[in-house]
Parts: C-alpha cells; sequence; structure tokens
C-alpha cells in the first residue's frame, strides 16, 4: 500500500496546519475479499455497539460488508483512546452530524467541554475512511470526508463520456479545468479531486444527498471556493492520495482513490492543503486493513 499526494493542478501548499482542534483520518483498506464468518463477526459487533444504525443482514452483498466495516471505525477508534464502550455515547445534531460524548465521570467541566469528538465516516469500493477531531462541540461537528476511485463509472466507458455524465455536477470554470486536449490522465484525476472536495465540503455542512453540486466552485490554481457565487471563508480542505494493493481472487489489482478532509475552522480565508507524500500524512491519517480491524474485534466490545 503506497499513499502519495497528487494534485494534476498547480497550487500552493499551506506552510503550516491548525493545532487547535487536531484532525485525524483512520482509512481501512478492504485489501482481499472476506469470508462469512468474518462478516457475521464484525456485523454483531455494529448490531451490539452501534445502536443509532441497523445495517440488514446480508452477508454476500459487499456493499453491506463496507457499510459494517466503516461504522467500525469509531469503535476502533475509542478503543485505541482506551475508552471503554459504556463510557461513551454517539450524539447526532438535527442535520445529521455525528459527535462522540464521553462520559463525565471524573473529568473537570473545562476538560469535559473540550472533550467531544466530530467525525464523519465514507467509504468507496475497497477504501473506508473516518475523519475525527476534538474540541468544543460546536466546533467539531464540521467536517466530512470525501473519497473518490480514480477510475470510470460505469467500467469500460470512456474518460470523456465518464466526464460528460458528471457536468452536471461542475461550474463552467471547472469545466475549463478538465478540458479534453489535456489527456485521459490528467482530466480523469482533477476530476476525482474536485469531486472528492465537493463530497467533503457537503458531509461537513450536513446537506441531503440531493444537494446540487452546481451550487459549489472550486477554482482550485486560485486557491478559491465558492457556494451559490459567495466565498466559502473558514475552511480547511486537505488533499491527499491513496494507492492500494487489493487481492481479487487470484489477482492483485492497484486502486487509486483521491481523498480530502474538509473542516470548518473559522478562519477569514480557506485554505487548501496538499499533501504530496507519505511523511506528509503519517503524522495524521492510519492506514490498516481488514486482518488487523478482525484481529481487534474481541477488544471493541469492552
Amino acid at each position: 500500500m503506497s499513499f502519495v499526494g497528487s494534485s494534476g493542478i498547480v497550487a500552493h501548499s499551506s506552510p503550516a496546519m491548525s493545532t487547535d482542534c487536531p484532525i485525524l483520518v483512520w482509512m481501512l483498506s478492504l485489501n482481499r475479499e472476506y469470508t462469512k464468518e468474518e462478516y457475521d463477526a464484525c456485523h454483531k459487533v455494529v448490531d451490539d455497539c452501534v445502536q443509532h444504525i441497523k445495517i440488514p443482514y446480508d452477508p454476500p452483498n459487499a456493499d453491506s460488508f463496507r457499510q459494517v466495516m466503516t461504522h467500525m471505525l469509531p469503535l476502533l477508534m475509542m478503543r485505541h483512546r482506551r475508552i471503554p464502550r459504556a463510557k461513551w455515547r454517539d450524539c447526532i445534531t438535527p442535520n445529521g452530524k455525528h459527535w462522540i460524548e464521553q462520559t463525565p465521570d471524573d473529568m473537570p467541566p473545562e476538560k469535559f467541554l473540550h472533550s467531544m469528538i466530530g467525525y464523519h465516516l465514507a467509504f468507496e469500493t475497497s477504501l473506508c475512511g473516518m475523519a475525527m477531531t476534538q474540541g468544543i462541540q460546536r466546533k467539531v461537528i464540521n467536517i466530512g470526508l470525501g473519497i473518490k476511485q480514480v477510475a470510470v463509472e460505469p467500467r469500460g466507458v470512456s474518460v470523456a463520456a465518464y466526464t460528460e455524465s458528471m457536468k452536471h455536477k461542475l461550474t463552467p470554470t471547472e469545466l475549463q479545468l478538465i478540458s479534453p486536449e489535456l489527456g485521459d490522465e490528467v482530466v480523469l484525476r482533477r476530476l476525482c479531486i474536485l469531486l472528492a472536495l465537493k463530497a467533503a465540503y457537503i458531509k461537513a455542512i450536513g446537506q441531503p444527498a440531493g444537494f446540487d453540486w452546481a451550487r459549489l466552485e472550486f477554482d482550485i490554481p486560485r486557491e478559491a471556493a465558492r457556494g451559490d457565487g459567495h466565498p466559502l471563508q473558514g475552511w480547511e480542505f486537505r488533499i491527499f492520495r491513496a494507492s492500494l494493493g487489493v487481492a481479487r481472487r487470484d489477482v492483485l489489482v492497484e486502486e487509486h482513490y483521491q481523498c480530502v478532509c474538509a473542516f470548518f475552522r473559522g478562519t477569514k480565508e480557506s485554505t487548501f492543503v496538499w499533501h504530496e507524500s507519505a511523511k506528509d500524512l503519517e503524522s495524521w491519517v492510519q492506514f490498516i486493513n481488514i486482518d488487523q480491524m478482525v484481529k481487534v474485534i474481541p477488544k471493541l466490545t469492552a
């Protein structure tokens, strides 16, 4: 598994990231096919420990397995922090934004106020993710994760046809960034960056599925983001790429994903932070695979 940032578009990296409300991301690679026994064990954990979601039991359904594994990530994260399941609860805002609240117990009031963990879950094909941050509740809930596989849909169509099918989600300015003369590879990469940016922002603000993506515009060369023509101020967009080796029967397939974490910091300007190497990611992105998740199942319910 390798992880590299890839903008494909000239943009400047932010010199430093804020230490207030530090962001952490967990990425789970579905790097091989799963067994029914693994599905059963994981589904039982989610059924027992994640009260706010009910995933229908459907072992052969790969999408069901993706959902199950994705919803195990908060359990893993809290276990990693050595906080027992009985000592925290999952809360949700009216527009669907999640945060984790720990039991106050002997915690001083000020520490309790700053202990809220805002998070967002996302998955696509072989990659499941969780973006999170900790602080005061109103400051941590506006976080979103966008994951877009760098591939055409449906498989086998041309890049031009795929781009045409996505045009309704883009603005004229964005369409100029993916002009066909740039070549298929550049066009597809840039398109996936734009779609991941929009997905991350839409999820960060808690918009429903029917939101019109063309209301958003990301003019990446100018590091400008707009909503309904107005500047989006105070946002931090972290852009990175993940490359996975995935076993499909007897064949190892390489898959590439464009990922974006969007978080509202309330600063005067919005910033685009490009992570161009594995070293850029190691301080805030944790990668795991199916084997590692299955191995810790007995500890997740404790």
